[in-house]
């Protein structure tokens, strides 16, 4: 496939620019902590309706049987992982606002620390996995890729098709 200049300058250009970001970036934060209760508590609504749509979403997929094809089967997925992410999140937001369960140390560091308030060690150990949420919402964003590609290979192989010769 030839490639001309204008092309080539609208993928360096935004590579480089993301490269300098990602150069210059300061400290991060992997998650989002909210200091005043209506944050948290309009953050919370927006992890219960995402819920809620991912959940009309599988039921509509299925209804409809689209869960036949491929691309809309990983859709599905998608939307599983991401019940399930939101649901992590929800705990997690909870769990963070409790500190009588457990007590938390360098948090935020390399070398931080969950230390069980009165022997509860189910809470504690259900928030430090709760603190893993890639590990469900990585395989969800994965799966609404793998669907979305698989929908639009169809879609391009369709419109080949319909063009006549």
């Amino acid at each position: 496939m030839d490639e001309s200049p204008v092309g080539f300058h609208r993928t360096l250009i935004p590579a480089l620019l993301a490269s300098f970001l990602l150069v210059v970036a300061g400290r991060a934060e992997a998650f989002q902590v909210h200091p005043a209760a209506e944050g948290l508590y309009a953050h919370q609504l927006g992890h219960l309706f995402f819920t809620a749509s991912m959940g009309i979403l599988i039921y509509w997929l299925r209804t409809h049987r689209l869960v036949t094809e491929k691309g809309w089967r990983f859709i599905q997925y998608s939307a599983l992982f991401f019940i399930l992410w939101n649901v992590e999140a929800v705990v997690v937001h909870y769990l963070d606002d409790r500190h009588d369960l457990f007590q938390t140390i360098n948090a935020g560091s390399w070398y931080g620390e969950i230390t069980p308030v009165q022997g509860l060690k189910f809470p504690t150990v259900l928030y430090y996995i709760g603190k893993m949420d890639h590990l469900v919402c990585v395989p969800a964003i994965l799966f609404l890729y793998l669907g979305l590609r698989d929908l639009l290979h169809k879609a391009r192989t369709a419109r080949v098709e319909e063009v006549p010769k």
